[in-house]
């Protein structure tokens, strides 16, 4: 199965890397021109995973077009551009892995409904879990999860990007792998705030217990399954970008909890920030579902400027006591 990867920010330099690792020709495709030059010139992608030799497979491209002999797509866009950079692709019927994290912002649809909608003819999976690309890119040890309603095509996939250091399991639970993904990195905000206003570690995890009980609400509200909400791409990813700075998400949370406004913050940063454009739709879709979540609403009000970080926490703390559970 020949892979391509659509573009070339530092997870879709990693998920080249594993592509490429068996000897497999991987063509990449970036939108930056000195990105492609840095890759098949240098061996490296030196604007977004700097230090990294990338394995002799891996050739980039500028063109779209070039990706047609492809059997299988890991789509790596960002959220908000999903729907533009699919249409943008030659027509075909390839398999498309979506490996952004989010929320389409104009329409509520999570990135599966998305493609549908732009390729209804491609056969669709899910790769999402706990990474960090410089670690993947390194051959550090990984677990992930790949999702397809279509079991042969899941478990054909697992075995093509499978490594003895990146094991990926497979679920059909496509919904699951999703919201798992979209809803962490608002609640890795919040965690970053916490962080930033320095409140502590009982505050984090306690946050990260909360979040996940408002993770787990939206979730079974979407149709997901409970036991890919408590796996690898819902309660592993969150712990994973609830803890560090190498979390775009966590970064900027920090950041909100330092006293720096999120214009000033998004202004200032060459990679995306999914949470920031997640957090309005998510808080829109969970109303419009019945789904209480206030720890996403006080990413938001912070977010808008329409709160500040001591007023959002009381806010929280002051909520009605009540017993535990999701």
């Amino acid at each position: 199965m020949k892979i391509g990867i659509v573009g070339a920010g530092a997870w879709g330099t990693a998920l080249a890397q594993v592509a490429a690792a068996d000897g497999s020709a991987t063509l990449i495709w970036a939108r930056e021109p000195e990105v492609v030059a840095s890759i098949n010139a240098a061996r490296e992608n030196g604007l977004f995973l700097p230090g990294i030799r990338l394995d002799p497979a891996i050739r980039a491209t500028g063109d779209l077009a070039d990706l047609a002999a492809c059997e299988a797509l890991l789509v790596v866009a960002p959220a908000q551009h999903l729907r533009a950079v699919l249409s943008g692709l030659p027509a075909g019927d390839q398999t498309l892995v979506l490996c952004a994290k989010g929320i389409e912002e104009a329409s509520g649809l999570l990135m599966h409904e998305v493609a549908g909608e732009v390729r209804p003819a491609s056969p669709i999976a899910v790769l999402s879990g706990p990474t960090f690309a410089h670690e993947v890119a390194q051959r550090l040890p990984t677990a992930i999860m790949l999702a397809a309603e279509d079991a042969a095509l899941g478990e054909a996939l697992t075995r093509r990007i499978a490594r003895p250091w990146f094991r990926p399991y497979y679920s059909k639970d496509v919904v699951g792998a999703e919201i798992g993904g979209a809803v962490k990195n608002v609640l890795a905000i919040a965690c970053g705030v916490v962080k930033g206003r320095g409140l502590g570690q009982n505050a984090r995890a306690a946050l990260i217990s909360r979040g996940f009980a408002e993770m787990t609400r939206f979730g079974l509200a979407k149709g997901a399954r409970i036991e890919t909400l408590a796996g690898l791409s819902g309660l592993g990813d969150l712990v994973l970008t609830c803890s560090s700075t190498a979390s775009r998400n966590f970064s900027l949370g920090k950041g909100l909890g330092e006293g720096r406004s999120a214009t000033e913050l998004l202004a200032d940063r060459r990679t995306v920030a999914e949470g920031a454009f997640t957090a309005p739709v998510l808080k829109r879709v969970a109303a419009e579902l019945g789904v209480d979540m206030p720890i996403v609403g006080a990413v938001c009000a912070l977010l808008a400027g329409e709160a500040g970080v001591d007023e959002v926490v009381e806010d929280l703390l002051s909520r009605p006591l009540r017993s535990e559970g999701i």
